[in-house]
């Protein structure tokens, strides 16, 4: 970059300079008189623009503002490339040279503990750690945890500057840095991208949702201020981690976010969660967007995992199946209209009752960040491919046989039949109850249940509705060929079914927030 008196020009020169390069073109504005040379620059580039922030001296009284900031015209991706500061001020020039600068795309991987479980907590943890050679265009930064009460700037501070992988990088303790989900995700991504990608984890361990969301968002879903004070391991005041580890990034350009989070509000506003974490995605996308100078896409990707199952010891869990349709804004399925660009990671099945760092913790996180990276390239990267597991469309009740049958959006591989995954709500005189409905018979795209035991009106039906549905990758019904499972869902059967029911009878169905 290259400040020449009272404007600036940015230029960045690949390493090695090929002979005849020309400065990029940038967006230049008037600079105030006695400015610092540059600080705090960003030494990852993005897809979208690099944003880089100036920062001026305490005393330089000439200057309205104390920063500084300028977006380079997008770039190609690749690199390396060396970033040239250069201040002319009277007889005195100041330079500052950043090398081994990369453009790509820039992740930000947020949450709580399951997000920020480091390499050497997973399983296969030595073969993870010694593969970073082939890695080397995959940056990493860590921010270090911090609170806050009021939006900051600037971070506090990191655990680790933009780095290359290594395993000590990768490795560093126990729910330290770097997040596991983050750095597979990433990993799986430049396979596929074959250019550089830049990951930002953000997390920090028994945190709620309300931590990470600004007042705004949480005011628009009445979310109240109060927090009990035996709530859990990490803060969980309103908005002082978003205020402290999200906001200050706001000025950098993402392609997009991944998320873990939720296990901390299984018992805590549980049945706001429905609001709150699409009101958090809106408002993340907002304060983006208007952060990076439009340079972050308004609706940009963003990718969640699908709670995981717990032993009922490990924590009080019975609000599990829950949370995890919360997760969805009640649709069962993403993207949906509440939440527009999104995809998810299914990982009921992933479960771990052996983990050392308890259930909640499952190591497998290869499969987590596997199913994330197949989302991504669907959602961010418009690839045409199965990134979620089966859903059924419609139902056909045979109640001459004691049959409803289920038709998928997709084909289905029945892994095993059970006799109590799905459950139907039978209803008599205004009483309700679940009751199993055992799996029967199956076909590539349809499934049958035996409803026999409902010998009253048939309300409803849903599927892996507990909270530990079925053993590791062991749930009965997934995708053939991607092998993502069928999420859990609740449906509705909309409309009475008739006495006469000698014939099979089409019967209309809906996911509803309202039956849980």
């Amino acid at each position: 970059m290259t400040w020449e008196g009272r404007s600036l020009t940015l230029s960045a020169l690949r390493r090695p300079r090929p002979q005849g390069s020309t400065s990029a073109g940038v967006r230049t504005a008037p600079a105030a008189q006695g400015c610092a040379l540059l600080a705090n620059m960003v030494a990852l580039g993005f897809v979208f623009g690099l944003v880089l922030s100036l920062l001026l001296p305490a005393d330089a009284s000439a200057a309205p503002s104390s920063s500084w900031m300028v977006v380079l015209d997008p770039v190609k991706p690749g690199g390396p490339y060396e970033v040239i500061a250069q201040q002319t001020y009277g007889r005195m020039n100041f330079t500052l040279r950043v090398h081994d600068v990369l453009f790509g795309d820039v992740w930000l991987c947020s949450g709580q503990s399951n997000m920020q479980m480091t390499v050497s907590q997973i399983f296969n943890a030595t073969s993870e750690l010694s593969d970073t050679a082939a890695y080397q265009s995959v940056r990493i930064l860590a921010v270090s945890l911090n609170q806050a009460l009021q939006e900051l700037e600037d971070l506090a501070g990191v655990d680790l500057r933009w780095s290359k992988p290594t395993s000590e990088n990768l490795g560093h303790g126990d729910f330290k840095y770097m997040s596991a989900v983050c750095w597979l995700f990433g990993r799986y991504l430049y396979d596929t991208l074959q250019y550089p990608v830049g990951l930002i984890a953000s997390s920090w361990a028994g945190t709620p949702i309300e931590a990470w969301s600004s007042e705004r968002s949480l005011k628009a879903c009445g979310v109240p201020r109060f927090i009990p004070s035996d709530f859990g391991t990490g803060p969980s005041e309103n908005s002082v981690l978003w205020n402290a580890m999200v906001h200050p990034l706001h000025n950098m350009t993402l392609k997009g976010v991944i998320w873990y989070q939720g296990e901390s509000n299984i018992n805590f506003n549980r049945d706001l969660y429905n609001c709150t974490f699409p009101a958090l995605i809106e408002d993340w996308r907002q304060t983006f967007h208007r952060g990076s100078q439009g340079q972050t896409e308004r609706f940009f990707p963003f990718g969640f995992v699908q709670l995981s199952s717990f032993l009922s010891g490990a924590t009080s869990s019975e609000g599990l199946p829950h949370i995890r349709w919360h997760q969805t804004a009640d649709f069962g399925y993403v993207p949906n209209l509440r939440m527009p660009n999104t995809f998810m990671a299914v990982a009921m099945d992933l479960c771990d009752r052996n983990s050392p760092f308890g259930s909640a913790h499952p190591r497998d996180k290869q499969t987590v960040a596997y199913r994330l990276h197949l989302g991504a390239r669907a959602v961010a990267y418009g690839e045409k491919l199965t990134f979620q597991g089966p859903l059924p469309q419609k139902m056909e009740l045979l109640a001459d046989r004691g049959l409803l049958n289920l038709t998928y959006s997709q084909q289905i591989l029945v892994q095993r039949q059970d006799k109590k995954i799905f459950e139907v709500s039978c209803c008599s005189d205004q009483q309700c109850k679940w009751l199993p409905a055992p799996m029967d018979t199956f076909s590539t795209q349809t499934l049958a249940l035996d409803i026999t035991s409902c010998q009253d009106t048939l309300v409803a039906v849903r599927y892996a509705w507990s909270t530990w549905p079925c053993e590791y990758k062991q749930c009965p019904l997934y995708h053939p060929t991607s092998t993502l499972p069928a999420p859990p869902f609740t449906a509705f059967i909309t409309n009475q079914i008739p006495d006469d029911l000698s014939k099979g009878q089409m019967i209309s169905m809906h996911y509803d927030h309202i039956l849980l």
